[in-house]
């Protein structure tokens, strides 16, 4: 590695600097000495005496240790948060120049919804870590919003139309329908709603997001037409066990096309009121705006491109 300075907050910082500051970011990720010293390839000691060189420069506690644990100061959470940006600058320059031979390499960090992720996402990661054997992946998985600058994000998958942002860009590389869905003996004992009205007299169960109740959207003379009740007897924030409470006959519910195909196909699920669905929502993939797009990101997007072109969950109506 090459020694350089780069003034931060104003402190010159050197190669040793850059070390120092690379073995706290690995101890806060890592969350302990001993993992960090083993993932570094260093001893524990080694690590605990980076540590108190950089506190001692900055002149702030940044870690709170007990025998049992670690965590960050309030300074350590601000100073993490900026030395992470850094450290992800450079590893980012360096797999641009990477670009020259078109070689991924690099960790790539992958924010997914937790069904669509685990499903459909998973699938193509392991894919493509197996033909580029230089990339590594850190992957989350959740179906909150997420800010990929602040939380140094390389990518993430998105439902529905994208948040305005000059910050990042989107490519669309599927759809998906929403379903409204049933059992079989649901419907046997319940009826079959043949308008949105009838939903009125049905068990409704609507998913969560951000602590609200997603409305469903339905098609009419006017346009898409949202539908809300407030009687429903069971609200939820995963969609793997509102799908599964829809399945076991609890009620009715709007559920995406892609996670229910082989429940669909086996007729477990029944959809109703395929009349009045609305348009299906577009998949995007969206990165920060970045001037050279790394290989590992560029390759990546193609993949999911690929292989999602005529996505699994587009069934026959």
């Amino acid at each position: 590695m090459m020694a350089f300075s780069k003034t931060y907050t104003g402190c010159a910082m050197s190669l040793g600097n850059i070390n120092d500051v690379a073995t706290f970011v690995g101890v806060v990720k890592a969350g302990s000495f001993t993992l960090a010293a083993k993932q570094m390839g260093v001893t524990r000691s080694a690590v605990g005496k980076g540590i108190l060189r950089l506190e001692e420069r900055l002149g702030v506690r940044l870690l709170n240790r007990t025998p049992r644990s670690l965590s960050l100061t309030d300074d350590g959470q601000v100073y993490f948060d900026r030395c992470r940006l850094i450290l992800d600058d450079l590893e980012e320059t360096e797999t641009a120049m990477a670009s020259r031979r078109g070689t991924p390499s690099g960790r790539i960090r992958l924010s997914l919804p937790i069904a669509l992720g685990q499903k459909h996402v998973m699938p193509v990661l392991e894919t493509f870590l197996k033909t580029w054997p230089e990339v590594s992946a850190e992957v989350g998985f959740t179906d909150r919003f997420v800010d990929l600058i602040d939380e140094g994000i390389d990518i993430a998958i998105r439902i529905g139309e994208p948040r305005q942002d000059s910050r990042l860009i989107s490519r669309t590389v599927a759809q998906q329908y929403v379903l409204t869905c049933a059992s079989p003996e649901y419907l046997q004992t319940r009826g079959i709603p043949k308008t949105p009205t009838d939903l009125n007299n049905h068990q409704c169960l609507f998913f969560l997001s951000s602590g609200r109740p997603q409305p469903w959207m339905f098609k009419s003379d006017k346009g898409p037409t949202a539908f809300s009740s407030a009687t429903s007897r069971l609200l939820m924030d995963s969609g793997e066990a509102l799908k599964a409470a829809v399945a076991n006959g609890v009620g009715i519910a709007n559920l995406p096309s892609y996670n229910i195909e082989d429940e669909l196909r086996k007729k477990r699920l029944i959809p109703v009121l395929q009349d009045y669905q609305v348009a299906p929502e577009p998949i995007r993939v969206v990165y920060p705006t970045r001037q050279h797009l790394s290989p590992k990101v560029r390759a990546f997007i193609d993949a999911l491109f690929e292989t999602w072109f005529t996505p699994p969950w587009e069934l026959e109506r």
